[in-house]
């Protein structure tokens, strides 16, 4: 249902603070997401640094960013699948197989635009 509350800088400030307790969780409770935030703390700036153009960093940066990005989506996938079925179930278990999946899609773009970007240069 749409909100009936009125928007301003209270909404954007609750807004602000659900998002760090999303962060939060994840880093608790989310080993994926801890590796992941390890990984990408070096290479976005390493991205920054190495693009040779805006663009090039743009998708150096955007590309690393987008793993965490769907590691968070993928562990809320989890973690409500694991409420709705805590019994093993077959879509229970395809809906966090698929989540994982788009965790691993999101590493080989990653990869893809990193290789790309870089491998003209050596």
């Amino acid at each position: 249902m749409a909100s009936t509350e009125p928007r301003g800088p209270r909404q954007i400030l609750q807004a602000f603070r659900y998002s760090a307790q999303g962060l939060y969780a994840a880093w608790r409770h989310e080993a994926s997401f801890r590796m992941e935030i390890y990984l990408a703390t070096p290479l976005i700036p390493l991205g920054i640094y190495l693009g040779a153009t805006a663009a090039e960093r743009a998708l150096m940066a955007g590309s690393v960013l987008l793993v965490p990005t769907l590691e968070l989506l993928n562990g809320g996938l989890e973690a409500i699948v694991d409420k709705t079925t805590p019994e093993l179930h077959v879509l229970a278990g395809r809906a966090k197989d698929m989540g994982s999946a788009a965790v691993f899609f999101a590493m080989l773009n990653a990869t893809m635009v990193w290789s790309l970007i870089l491998w003209p240069r050596w």
